[in-house]
């Protein structure tokens, strides 16, 4: 499909411009004279996963939770994007922005809609994405799984089912198999951790009632008693079943493609203690578990995804400091998070560092762009303490639908209107990719 249709000829044009316009934004950022080459390599990019972005996932079990009643959404994903047929609009705007790589999603629902039954033409629909990816001069950071399960998965009890890991490293050596050689990086999960991340969180009597009636409400539509859904799940049973899944799909993907680099992504929040010190290592154990031993025995990279930093006392998680400036999902806007995670990772886990997701959800874009350059600020000084980072990947390229959010939360380099589907880049489009052309961090 040509990048001259919903992004519209105008706005290429006037985004070549912006990009042509570099040296004077990038003269207006605050961090300009501190700024360095990028390393050799450095990967510059956008993220996006399938769900989020391509729009009547039907097979998937969020599609299910989405729809039925009561749920936990706020709307449906819908249309989303429409990035299942317009994905070279998204790798032009990428292009045009000067990126040197994308992260997106193959969605399992799609390639294997019903158990032991996988579909040569998704198969060849992902072909002809990732292809298209590349002859934008994007390499293809590729996930697996971005909190989505097929439908059948869930209902026969998703990570929770003891035959899980087989079931989910089948999935991914038949991708690697059909579609690795198109790769340039693949992790397994998208935030492996999300469960333990979610039991942090303080939960209202509300909204505990509200998550136990939608549950039963999927349980009443599918038949199916142990209907498991990933991030409402019981992390205590799907973590460890989740981690054999990893292992044994990092086999099936190095099998299939040895030269392929497999890593693994976490949520890795910034933990900080409101109350004595020795809480930090407390909830950090809480979030991660095992998780490090395994992106330490298993993971070519280790994919940082920072946005905030959450604080604890000993009754548990605090609000942000009075007066914090609160982004629109409701946390703290706390850029220098970023960089006090990649310096845990690089002492925890000691792989490769990539910045897989970064990212901020405002109204005011001079907002993004001021917090990107902070969080940019932060990814140079971990260069240049000589912790190993390769990428900066922000999150994300579109504003697009947000799980229970719905669409009224907007991370997105580029806004796009729900009826016409046209991508319209902000201002910190621009930014970025003044930055990005310059190659400077």
């Amino acid at each position: 499909m040509s990048g001259d249709g919903a992004i519209g000829r105008r706005a290429l044009i006037q985004a070549a411009a912006g990009v042509a316009a570099a040296p004077a934004l990038l003269a207006n950022t605050s961090a300009a004279t501190q700024r360095k080459p990028a390393p050799g390599g450095f990967l510059w990019g956008a993220a996006i996963s399938a769900h989020q972005s391509e729009g009547n996932n039907t097979n998937s079990d969020a599609w299910l939770a989405e729809n039925i009643r009561p749920t936990l959404f706020k709307e449906r994903s819908g249309d989303a994007c429409d990035s299942y047929h317009r994905y070279d609009e998204d790798f032009a705007l990428a292009e045009t922005l000067g990126l040197n790589c994308y992260r997106l999603g193959i969605e399992w629902a799609r390639i294997e809609p019903s158990e032991g039954h996988f579909s040569n033409a998704e198969l060849d629909h992902y072909a002809r994405v990732l292809t298209a990816c590349r002859k934008r001069g994007l390499a293809p950071v590729v996930t697996l799984s971005h909190f989505t399960v097929p439908l059948w998965f869930a209902k026969r009890g998703g990570f929770e089912a003891s035959d899980a890991p087989q079931l989910f490293a089948r999935y991914c050596r038949t991708v690697a198999e059909r579609l690795g050689g198109l790769m340039h990086l693949v992790t397994t999960f998208n935030e492996a951790n999300i469960g333990l991340l979610v039991a942090l969180f303080p939960q209202s009597e509300a909204g505990a009632a509200l998550q136990r009636e939608a549950q039963a409400a999927l349980v009443a539509a599918t038949g199916a008693p142990k209907f498991s859904r990933l991030a409402f799940a019981d992390p205590a049973a799907t973590t460890p079943i989740m981690q054999q899944a990893h292992r044994l799909a990092y086999a099936a993907i190095k099998a299939a493609r040895p030269e392929l680099p497999v890593g693994i992504t976490l949520t890795t929040q910034d933990i900080q203690s409101a109350g004595a010190p020795s809480l930090v290592a407390d909830y950090e154990r809480r979030l991660y578990g095992d998780w490090i031993d395994v992106a330490r025995s298993h993971a070519d990279f280790f994919g940082v995804q920072c946005y905030t930093r959450l604080r604890f006392d000993e009754h548990g998680m605090v609000a942000p400091p009075e007066g914090a400036e609160l982004t629109l999902s409701g946390y703290e806007f706390y850029p220098q998070a970023l960089a006090n995670t990649i310096r845990w990772a690089h002492r925890t886990i000691g792989k490769p560092i990539y910045v897989t997701e970064s990212g901020v959800a405002v109204a005011d874009d001079a907002r993004r762009i001021a917090f990107n350059d902070r969080a940019l600020d932060g990814v140079r000084e971990c260069l240049d303490e000589g912790i190993s980072v390769h990428s900066y990947i922000y999150w994300s390229l579109l504003d697009n639908f947000e799980w229970t959010s719905g669409y009224a939360v907007p991370f997105g380099l580029a806004a796009v209107d729900r009826q016409s589907f046209k991508r319209t880049p902000r201002p910190s489009a621009f930014h970025f990719a003044a930055i990005a052309r310059a190659n400077l961090i």
